[in-house]
Formats: structure tokens, C-alpha cells, sequence
């Protein structure tokens, strides 16, 4: 379910139906309206890839909120029986996502990545945010009230907008096509156009609020965007979706204030 709301959150931003998407990758609207609505499996990891072509975004983002692994991941630990051993100590060890930033940080200092294998545009959603424009505990009774509340706090980058047009914006899309990607997270954004930088805000729910969900679990946190329409919003929108399917409704809801917010989501940025 999580994958398959993706999935139709990306096609949809992407300007592609569902028909033409089904047509680029050779397979039928019945099969791939079945997978977005979570009633298929989740596709094999070559048409995950065909899939990703098609959006253009990095196949290994469409893998990991599809929990599925991937081909070069598995082919490598394949011929490398001590990369399989490695892992296994990694798992043994029950890292922390701080620890494992550590050994990123140490594999990226000892051993680059070459540049042709950085794929994927910076998407982190860390640097969007700002500590005025974090707000934790939130208590509301509609999804709307809190659009216009984060409307508010984003009106401030967008000031030829304005709160009011942005609010309706931002609630015109969530009537269209529900933003909830599943585990207690929405996505709810709004495009503009001007070559202005792509700006968000993050809210936390005192109560779990009702929507309608890929998952059927109510709202816990919303990470409301508002950027141009192309690549790199189609990969931020597959890294939240990304972040969401790895707890991240848990991770914010026991941070104590916005900084610490911005510390866990900039640590889960660098593990992504």
C-alpha cells in the first residue's frame, strides 16, 4: 500500500496517466492501477527500474520505499562473501541511525564515491526547513486547518503568493489526490513557477488525525512542500516517501523541539 500510493503521488506530479505509464513499461492500466492501489505486489526489481526510467528518478529511491533490493546491492554481495559478513555485523551490532551515519561518513572519507555513481539529484529535506517553520504538537481537528496554519509560516518565502491563494493551493491538491504516502505521513504541496528555491514546512499532530491513508493509519506528521514541478521535487517527494516508510512519524514524534527536528531529519538525510 505505502509503495503503490507513491507510486500514483509521482506518476500523477510526473503528468503522466495511468495508461501512459502502463504503455512505456509493457504492462496493462489494470495491473499497474492494481499495484497503486496496493492490490498487487509490489513490482520486480527490473520493472521497478523500467518504472523509474519512465519518472525519471533514481531506481534505487522507488526500491527502498519498496523495500525490495537491489540488483547491483544483491549481485555484489553475491561475488563479495565479505560485504554478506559486513552486513551481517551491521546487524548484529544494532546500529542506531547516528552510528550508521558514522561508518557513512567514514566509507565517504575513505573510499568516495566516484562521481558517475551518484545518480540521484541532492534531494534532502532538511535544509527546506527552518526552526519558525517546524512546528511540533499541533492540535486540530482538519487536515485544511493545518494546511492554513503551514500556509502561513510559508508565505514568507513566497510573498507574491500570499498565505490565502497558498492555503487554497495547497488544499485544491489535497482534494485532487490525497498526499498520505502511509505510516502516519502526508506530503501535501503546491507548485510555483519563477526559479524561486523549493521551501517546506513540517508539522507533528498532538492527535493522530483521520484522512483517508494508503495504510488506513491516521496522520501523524505532514511535511508540507511547495517547489517547481521537474526531477528533483518528483526525488524529494520519493525520499519523504522513503523516510516515511523507515518510521519517520516515530523518529519526530519524540524529538522535544524543532532544532532537535532538523538534527534527525539532517542525519536521516545523509543515510538516505
Amino acid at each position: 500500500m505505502h509503495f503503490g500510493a507513491t507510486l500514483r503521488l509521482l506518476r500523477v506530479d510526473a503528468g503522466l496517466s495511468l495508461r501512459d505509464l502502463a504503455r512505456r513499461i509493457g504492462v496493462s492500466s489494470a495491473y499497474l492501477s492494481r499495484v497503486e492501489h496496493g492490490l498487487d505486489a509490489v513490482p520486480t526489481p527490473e520493472r521497478l527500474s523500467a518504472i523509474a526510467r519512465e519518472l525519471d528518478v533514481p531506481p534505487t529511491l522507488l526500491m527502498d520505499v519498496a523495500h525490495r533490493i537491489n540488483p547491483f546491492v544483491a549481485s555484489y554481495l553475491e561475488q563479495e562473501p565479505g560485504a554478506r559478513a559486513l552486513v551481517l555485523e551491521l546487524a548484529r551490532r544494532n546500529l542506531t541511525g547516528a552510528q550508521l551515519l558514522r561508518v557513512r561518513e567514514l566509507l565517504d572519507r575513505e573510499f568516495p564515491l566516484p562521481a558517475a555513481r551518484k545518480d540521484a539529484p541532492p534531494t534532502p529535506l532538511a535544509p527546506l526547513l527552518s526552526p519558525e517553520r517546524v512546528v511540533l504538537g499541533l492540535s486540530c481537528a482538519r487536515l485544511e486547518d493545518a494546511l492554513d496554519l503551514m500556509a502561513g509560516r510559508l508565505a514568507t518565502a513566497w510573498p507574491e503568493v500570499g498565505a490565502a491563494a497558498l492555503a487554497t493551493m495547497l488544499r485544491r491538491r489535497e482534494e485532487e489526490r490525497p498526499s498520505a504516502v502511509g505510516n502516519g505521513v502526508a506530503v501535501p504541496h503546491a507548485f510555483m513557477t519563477g526559479g524561486a528555491s523549493p521551501t517546506a514546512a513540517l508539522v507533528t499532530l498532538a492527535r493522530p488525525l483521520k484522512a483517508d491513508t494508503p495504510d488506513g493509519l491516521p496522520l501523524r506528521v505532514l511535511v508540507v512542500l511547495v517547489s517547481e514541478r521537474g526531477r528533483t521535487h518528483l526525488c524529494r517527494l520519493a525520499h519523504i516517501a522513503r523516510l516515511a516508510s523507515h518510521g519517520l512519524a516515530d523518529r519526530l514524534g519524540e524529538a522535544r523541539d524543532a532544532q532537535q527536528v532538523l538534527e534527525r531529519l539532517g542525519a536521516l538525510d545523509a543515510l538516505g
